[in-house]
């Protein structure tokens, strides 16, 4: 009786034991599992700052773009006003080249109408002498 009241009291304390021991965890790791583990915090790291990096990269070449769109914002509205001015100006021609035309046909002598018989003479070109400059 005694015994069995020692095995039970053995059973008992293994019992505890072993559940003390699962529900606290064990703290022994080995040493290839550390090392595995802080290689793997390491690369965690490495990888963190490539992102921050890159997340800067991306923020540098989204102002990039957003100024490289506002300059072809400025640029097409120039264009479209230089060529509404370039309409403007050939319809302008066209218009100055239709008077010009009209006034000519006007201006011309009818073929049938005599020709003045006084010539008009020309004028010779004058010479100037050319002035020497006294070098000593």
């Amino acid at each position: 009786m005694i015994r069995t009241m020692m095995v039970r009291n053995l059973v008992a304390v293994a019992a505890i034991t072993l559940s003390a021991v699962s529900l606290s965890g064990c703290d022994y790791w080995p040493p290839a599992l550390q090392a595995q583990v802080e290689q793997l915090r390491a690369e965690l790291q490495t990888v963190i700052a490539e992102k921050a990096q890159l997340e800067n990269q991306v923020a540098s070449f989204s102002k990039v773009r957003d100024d490289l769109q506002a300059q072809v914002d400025d640029l097409t509205k120039a264009n479209r006003d230089k060529s509404a001015m370039i309409g403007n100006l050939q319809d302008n021609l066209a218009a100055a080249q239709e008077r010009l035309a009209k006034s000519v046909k006007v201006a011309m002598p009818k073929p049938g109408a005599a020709k003045p018989s006084a010539k008009v003479a020309r004028k010779a070109p004058a010479k100037k002498k050319a002035a020497t400059k006294a070098t000593r």
